[in-house]
């Protein structure tokens, strides 16, 4: 398919291997590790990939796979992740990420899928490709030198140390129960958990590999840096499916004596500030945008998950991208939705990304009101609205790609 003139948009080959492998190189800044190479391919499959070339070189690249994406009320969803989006900075501003992301979504479109992910790099691109941020992440600093538990802080102990190599099917089993019931999480295939064990070089940032703590309901993963005489604990992955297991393992890591802080990323809800006798020891950093969201199917999507209320609404949706947008009536009783089209007066008008940020319950209807995004006939549908598209968990992103 050419689009633009001198440059075709296809099927990734086997040929094109080595320009891909150049222009991913060079847009993300890094270089690629060998031991990864077998289970990324069986990730992103090479054969599902789309390419942008001028001639015979790679200029444009996006691969993408389906994912099992946990939803609010312990549902699952297929969805298409998409990753490895880029363009050459030789061929910027040429309309090449637009014609591959119109053939990448014509190709989601006819596999039926209602969903599409991903983790972006830059926060100001896919607007206008309808998607929305649809889960926020915090990452914090705790100093543990000071880090006291208030009496009433859980002791339920039950953590042990373990080995990498031993603890992997443990690890992999609580994962799985962890996210059944959290927005947000995917089913982490074989290959994704190669990788996590694998812990390369390239993923350790100068830290050492990766330790174990382990509890019958979580665990922790984490790795040791040292940085201008400051010991961290540095927290790669923190999964716990009970607040005893939360609590437990969170006394552990505070009772790791020769450190000075711990880094790690939670949620906005995470208990831990409230376990603490100075909850202003849990800082935060940073906070992000931890996974991007878009409907290719509003009544497919807004049917697949559940609500917190009953509600009657109908929304005019617009879609800047493809043709997914309209006016649908959502109708839900005792937390099961029905969404289809209708001829109906719209109660409230949004956008779809903004329709994407509200799906897994992390961002409310009422800040988009508030920002304009989001209009609606009176300020009491905006209310219900946020009630019923509530999570009883935080969203989370199960595993980055």
């Amino acid at each position: 398919m050419t689009l633009i003139p001198g440059i075709t948009i296809r099927s990734a080959t086997e040929g094109d291997a080595a320009g891909i492998g150049l222009v991913v190189q060079t847009s993300f800044g890094t270089r690629p590790d060998e031991s990864l190479g077998e289970p990324y391919r069986r990730l992103f499959p090479p054969q599902d990939a789309i390419v942008a070339v001028d001639g015979e070189r790679v200029v444009g690249h996006v691969e993408s796979t389906t994912m099992t994406l946990t939803v609010p009320g312990e549902r699952t969803v297929e969805a298409c992740g998409i990753a490895g989006v880029v363009v050459a900075p030789t061929h910027r501003r040429r309309g090449i990420l637009r014609a591959m992301y119109t053939e990448q979504h014509q190709r989601i479109e006819a596999a039926g899928l209602p969903l599409t992910i991903f983790t972006a790099s830059q926060g100001g691109i896919y607007g206008r490709f309808g998607y929305g941020p649809a889960i926020r992440e915090n990452a914090v600093s705790i100093d543990r030198r000071f880090a006291e538990f208030l009496p009433s802080t859980p002791d339920p102990g039950g953590v042990e140390l373990a080995v990498l190599a031993e603890a992997t099917e443990r690890v992999r089993a609580i994962y799985d129960r962890w996210r059944r019931p959290t927005p947000g999480a995917q089913v982490r295939p074989d290959a994704r958990w190669e990788v996590t064990f694998l812990d390369p070089e390239r993923f350790r940032d100068g830290g050492t590999d990766l330790f174990v703590l382990l509890h019958a309901d979580g665990y922790v993963l984490y790795r040791y840096r040292y940085r201008d005489s400051v010991r961290i604990a540095d927290v790669v992955e923190m999964r716990t499916v009970t607040a005893d297991a939360h609590a437990a393992l969170w006394r552990t890591l505070c009772g790791l004596d020769l450190i000075t802080r711990i880094d790690a990323e939670l949620p906005d809800n995470d208990p831990l500030p409230y376990l603490l006798t100075d909850p202003r020891l849990v800082r935060t950093n940073q906070r992000y945008d931890g996974l991007w969201l878009r409907l290719m199917d509003v009544p497919a999507a807004l049917s697949a998950r559940s609500y917190l209320r009953d509600l009657d609404v109908v929304f005019a949706v617009t879609d800047p991208f493809r043709n997914a947008g309209g006016t649908f009536a959502l109708r839900v009783r005792d937390r099961v939705a029905d969404c289809t089209p209708t001829t109906r007066a719209a109660d409230v008008e949004l956008g779809i990304d903004v329709l994407g940020s509200m799906y897994l319950g992390a961002y409310p209807a009422r800040v988009f009101a508030a920002a304009n995004r989001l209009q609606a006939k009176d300020s009491g549908q905006v209310r219900a609205i946020d009630e019923a598209f509530g999570a009883e968990r935080d969203a989370e992103l199960g595993w980055f790609f």
